[in-house]
């Protein structure tokens, strides 16, 4: 659309009583300007604009100029649309709320999808604040109008704009509500069917339960058999809502079928939705459809021949097994679920092994320890093992989100599952490691400290020379959470001499590293062990040649000043932050002296 022409430039005021107003003139003069950013920048500050005329002059003058003369840029009409929606305290409150409602029509019929939307939320948002009065003669009267509009664009906008409308309505316009969402729901054009499919779930949770039966579920079953596929998949969405109001009554056998023949459509991109809310979808039906049809529905989504069918199935499997009933959910999981899940575990497309990898772990704590060694931890352990690196990150992220020692036993955390990890630990791929770092505090919790010393602690060890900063940086922080679990006296005598040895380190990385361990162990093992243990690698490293390093000695020192004793800072931290605040490089020297500013010394 093209804006307006300019008006000649508002002169300034000649006399004080035109003062006040002139600012508001010129935004107003902005409001015509040929320039976009100045008419958007006037947009914007319409609240102020509206303030400075007062709630009558904003009706009267402010308000039918916007509805009169404002044909602009999408980008301009958008801000609109959204400033009118908080417009109501500006024209005088509820009182005089319907005046807002022609410049959203407007707004309402613009070709711009988002333009429209943004108009049909303002409409939203103030129509509760309509009287019942007003919104008989002002509010319904409008969505009539959208309804009916020749133009597609109003059509679609009006379908949002029933749902808010239609519990306050006298029942003469209930009716014409009714009939005119009927006749969108048959509506010539796809993206009118379309629009009121996405919001017959939110009217049939407002119209009275007998026109719901008697009108509104033939609309839905004719929105679930239309030859777009684009208007079926949305069909999806209403019939949970129309399923769960009607859970009791002898007409959900009809919104049961309309639901199954979705869920079985044709179009793998209805399948799809479907299998996007196929745990909704269970809930709705309840205790209302069999467990073995709606598990048969479930798993012949995950049958699927679509790739992209199958991932979004795979994706919600711990949620639907959770949702099945309790009393013989293990044996319908291993008998009716798993045989269907086996196979997508190397299934062809990498995407639906990742997703089900994000959750198969998730079936543990619902089968129990045994079920889980006999059916699931195969599963687990050779996507453990799989080719795809998301997929073996996938498993080993989804392990903290269970006791892996109480779902599966001791005895197979140690023999099946702790061998694999091991494996993983030198993975190729950086974030695989990453994330087996990440879950080794997790580990540690869940095995003895014996068994931790001889299978797992040369592993920790070995990351923090890893060619990667961020397994580094990860080891050093796991430290501090095995120190806080196994002890000072086990870190003093499992740790520390190798973080000693990282100190001698030739590579200046692992001199480095060295500091961020000391750092992350002082807050761990106490005053003495730190000024036994620790200090001395810090003087040690006071007086390195890399510069980074001794940057990076003042830095710790920061945070190990705090884990010390008056006379241990003042005897032996505060020489070594002296000494580097004389430093050559002014980095060096300068956080020096802010460690000493912060530690008082």
């Amino acid at each position: 659309m093209t804006a307006v022409a300019s008006t000649p430039q508002q002169q300034p005021p000649q006399d004080e009583s035109e003062e006040a107003l002139y600012p508001i003139a010129v935004l107003i003069d902005e409001l015509r300007n040929e320039d976009v950013q100045l008419r958007l920048n006037s947009i914007r500050k319409l609240s102020t604009i509206a303030l400075a005329l007062g709630v009558e002059r904003t009706r009267k003058e402010l308000i039918q100029f916007l509805t009169d003369t404002i044909y602009d840029e999408d980008e301009v009409l958008l801000v609109l649309a959204e400033q009118l929606g908080n417009f109501t305290p500006l024209v005088g409150g509820p009182e005089y709320v319907h005046c807002l409602l022609p410049p959203l029509e407007n707004l309402a019929n613009i070709e711009e999808t988002v333009v429209r939307d943004k108009a049909v939320d303002s409409l939203r948002k103030i129509a509760d604040k309509h009287s019942a009065s007003a919104l008989e003669e002002h509010f319904i009267p409008m969505i009539l109008r959208l309804a009916a509009g020749d133009w597609f664009t109003s059509r679609t906008s009006a379908c949002g704009l029933f749902a808010v409308a239609y519990p306050r309505a006298n029942p003469a316009q209930k009716t014409e509500l009714r009939n005119a969402f009927r006749t969108l729901c048959r509506d010539d054009t796809p993206m009118v069917r379309r629009a009121a499919a996405s919001k017959l779930g939110e009217f049939s949770k407002v119209i009275e339960k007998d026109y719901l039966k008697s009108e509104l579920l033939q609309m839905y079953e004719d929105l679930s058999r239309d030859d777009q596929d684009s208007v079926r998949l949305l069909s999806v969405e209403p019939g949970i809502a129309i399923v769960s109001i009607l859970k009791d009554d002898a007409e959900l056998a009809a919104a049961k079928a309309a639901l199954k023949d979705l869920i079985e459509d044709k179009s793998w991109r209805v399948r799809y939705m479907a299998a996007e809310k196929i745990v909704q979808i269970q809930e709705a039906f309840g205790n209302k459809i069999n467990t073995d049809e709606i598990v048969t529905l479930y798993t012949n989504l995950l049958k699927d021949a679509e790739g992209e069918v199958r991932d979004v199935a795979s994706m919600k499997l711990q949620g639907f097994c959770a949702g099945l009933p309790v009393e013989n959910r293990s044996n319908v999981i291993i008998e009716q679920i798993l045989p269907v899940v086996k196979p997508l575990a190397t299934d062809t497309n990498q995407h639906v092994k990742i997703s089900l990898a994000s959750v198969v772990m998730g079936l543990a704590p619902l089968l129990g320890e045994k079920e889980t060694v006999d059916h699931l931890l195969p599963i687990f352990l050779s996507m453990l093992r799989d080719d795809t690196p998301e997929v073996r990150l996938n498993i080993i992220s989804s392990l903290d989100k269970i006791q892996v020692s109480k779902v599966i036993g001791q005895d197979e955390l140690t023999q099946s599952l702790l061998p694999a990890i091991i494996d993983l630990a030198e993975d190729g791929k950086w974030r695989v490691r990453l994330a087996i770092v990440e879950y080794m505090p997790l580990l540690a919790e869940q095995l003895d400290q014996k068994f931790f010393e001889e299978k797992l602690l040369k592993l920790c060890m070995t990351w923090l020379t890893d060619h990667v900063f961020a397994i580094r940086e990860a080891a050093t922080n796991i430290l501090k959470q095995l120190a806080t679990k196994f002890g000072a006296d086990w870190t003093s005598q499992h740790v520390i001499p190798k973080v000693v040895d990282l100190s001698r380190d030739q590579n200046y990385l692992h001199r480095m590293t060295c500091l961020f361990s000391v750092k992350a162990l002082s807050q761990s093992i106490g005053q003495e062990k730190v000024k036994q243990l620790l200090v001395p690698i810090i003087k040690q490293l006071s007086t390195d040649n890399v510069p980074n390093v001794r940057f990076n000695v003042a830095k710790t020192l920061k945070e190990l000043g705090k884990n010390v004793d008056a006379a241990t800072l003042t005897s032996e931290i505060k020489p070594v932050l002296i000494r580097l605040a004389e430093d050559d490089e002014p980095d060096v020297k300068n956080f020096a002296e802010e460690a000493r500013a912060l530690l008082n010394v």
